[in-house]
This record gives structure tokens, C-alpha cells and sequence, in this order.
């Protein structure tokens, strides 16, 4: 039977291990390797790596890195970031990455999607969707290149086309809440939920073990990940690499789905 995920989501730029607020300002705050081997420790259910250079710059990925994450990881490890076709995507799978996530090529080349699904399998294919609220009205857009660039489509549009184009999860990502630490967005969460049958993980605005509960209380089997909260301790955010237990995990999902 399938679960609710917690997943730790840690964002690479310039080799090092940071975290965003509403996709500005990086802090480091570590080594992206060091924070693998503590959530290993911790049992983390999976892993998302997003590399937010490596799409901006037009750069390939990091595959060197890529490797070494891959090689440390003893949980399941996403990684995106750079990629633009089929044959990278197969190469980082090959450096035993479980799955593969793509953002700005499949907004701006949607068969991509398909591509890439039909050389890896379905399951091994996340699209993660960036999106921001509308100034008037109830929709989101998609922005993609770190969002730097409104495509001006809509999150519910764009995540029907992903699903029926081979994607395997949706990632959708708050730009709104990024490092906002202050609940996720539920209302959006629910409206994409009862849209598609795939895996969906939302991400941006965790602050606590009871935001992740209200998720899964609202939405019920869903992916739970996080940025700030896994990796800050504290009124003053102090850096500190942090993850429930197998207990609390037990605990907070049996009294979200009770």
C-alpha cells in the first residue's frame, strides 16, 4: 500500500548545498555530500538534489556530483537540474540515480516528457512545476528558469498535459512560499490533486511536523517535502540538519489519515 512521503529537498548552487527565499538569496548553509550521509543516518524516505544553476546557465549536469550523491545515498535519490534530453537522463539513471527531474525543458518542450519517458520508464520521470499565484484571481502560473520567466500557463494545464505526456510525479513548487516556513498552500495542493491520478509532492512553505500533517490530512497519500525546515533549527534558523524518526513519522501520518 502506498504512503505519504517526507522527502528532504536540498538545493545546490556553485557546488555547495543552499537554501532560497521565493528563489532569491541563497545561503549556504553546508556540503551537499555531508547533508546525504546525515540524512542516511536519519532514514529519510527519499531524497530530491536540484541543481539551480545548471538550467540557468545552460550548463550540462554535474554528472562527477551526480555520481558522488548517488554513490553516498542509501535512500531514493531524485535529481534535476540541466536536463535537456533522453541521453542525459539515461546517463545520470546509469550513475544510479532512482529518478529525474525536469522543470523549465518540459514546460518549454513538452514532448520531452515522453522522450525521456519512453528511454527510462515512466516511473523514473519527475516534472516539477514552479508556480506563483496570480495578482487577481485563483490561478497559479508556471515560471521556469529559476523563476525568472512567467510562461503565463496554468499549473492545472500544464500538470494534465505532464500526466498524459508519461510523467510519473508531479513536483509543484510554491515560489510564493519558498523559505516562508509558514504552512504550504493546501487549497492549491487540493486542487491539483483531484486533477491527476499520478504521484504528487508539493513543496515550499513546511515550517513544522504539523504543516506536513495538514498536507496529508488534506490530501491523503501525497508527497510532503521540504527545504528550510530539514535544514534550520530555531527562531534564528540556525543550520542544523534535522529529520523526523521512524516513529514520528508513523505517528504523524496514522493521525493525519485517522
Amino acid at each position: 500500500m502506498l504512503r505519504p512521503r517526507i522527502t528532504p529537498c536540498l538545493l545546490v548552487h556553485k557546488g555547495g548545498l543552499v537554501k532560497t527565499v521565493g528563489f532569491k538569496t541563497p545561503k549556504y548553509v553546508g556540503d551537499p555530500i555531508n547533508a546525504v550521509k546525515i540524512f542516511n543516518e536519519k532514514e529519510a524516505d527519499e531524497l530530491v538534489v536540484l541543481d539551480i544553476d545548471a538550467t540557468v546557465n545552460n550548463a550540462e549536469p554535474d554528472y562527477r556530483m551526480i555520481a558522488n550523491l548517488a554513490a553516498e545515498c542509501r535512500m531514493p535519490l531524485c535529481y534535476g537540474g540541466g536536463i535537456k534530453t533522453p541521453e542525459q537522463a539515461k546517463r545520470i539513471i546509469g550513475l544510479g540515480v532512482e529518478k529525474v527531474a525536469i522543470s523549465s525543458a518540459a514546460v518549454e518542450d513538452p514532448a520531452l516528457i515522453t522522450r525521456i519517458s519512453e528511454e527510462i520508464g515512466r516511473q523514473s520521470v519527475v516534472v516539477v512545476l514552479d508556480v506563483k499565484k496570480r495578482m487577481f484571481g485563483k490561478d497559479y502560473d508556471v515560471f521556469v528558469k529559476n523563476a525568472r520567466t512567467n510562461t503565463k500557463r496554468s499549473v492545472i494545464d500544464l500538470a494534465v498535459e505532464a500526466e498524459s505526456l508519461g510523467a510519473g510525479e508531479l513536483v509543484i513548487n510554491s515560489i510564493d512560499l519558498d523559505g516562508a516556513m509558514t504552512g504550504y498552500d493546501l487549497a492549491l495542493a487540493m486542487k491539483i490533486r483531484q486533477m491527476v491520478n499520478m504521484p504528487i509532492t508539493i513543496l515550499g512553505g513546511a515550517g513544522s511536523l504539523e504543516h506536513i500533517e495538514a498536507l496529508i490530512r488534506s490530501c491523503g497519500v501525497i508527497g510532503a517535502s521540504a527545504g528550510s525546515l530539514f535544514v534550520f533549527k530555531g527562531v534564528y534558523k540556525a543550520v542544523l540538519i534535522n529529520y523526523p524518526t521512524l516513529v514520528q513519522r508513523d505517528e504523524l501520518i496514522k493521525k493525519a489519515l485517522c
